[in-house]
């Protein structure tokens, strides 16, 4: 007899079903993929808001902003996922699939990669 993962209850149904409800898989899901501690919270919080921010100014995939306008809407420097640096010796910060690059007098071209 198989029983669920979450919550020990028996489980009915398809003979590789692993839970007795979507609440139970859900529950599961949810305590595996939490953060573990408050460091790995704020990181990932950091991330997000980058993200959100880049995501807002660069609707069109790409353009362009300042660092002061990035700042006011509380924009980390510190915080990417990823660097791209190119053959023309370019080097793109990323927050998964958007992007920035320093540009002249404190501007940034904003670019969304296509995955």
């Amino acid at each position: 007899m198989k029983t669920c993962l979450e919550c020990d209850e028996k489980i009915v149904g398809r003979e590789d079903k692993k839970f007795c409800s979507d609440g139970c898989r859900n529950a599961y899901n949810n305590k595996i993929n939490k953060d573990s501690n408050n460091f790995m919270r704020n990181v990932n919080n950091k991330l997000r808001k980058n993200y959100r921010i880049l995501s807002l100014l660069n609707i069109d995939g790409k353009s362009k902003t300042t660092r002061a306008k990035l700042l006011s809407k509380g924009f980390d420097f510190d915080f990417f996922t990823n660097i791209l640096h190119t053959k023309t010796g370019n080097t793109y910060y990323f927050l998964y699939d958007q992007g920035y690059l320093l540009l002249d007098n404190d501007y940034f071209m904003l670019v969304k990669k296509d995955i």
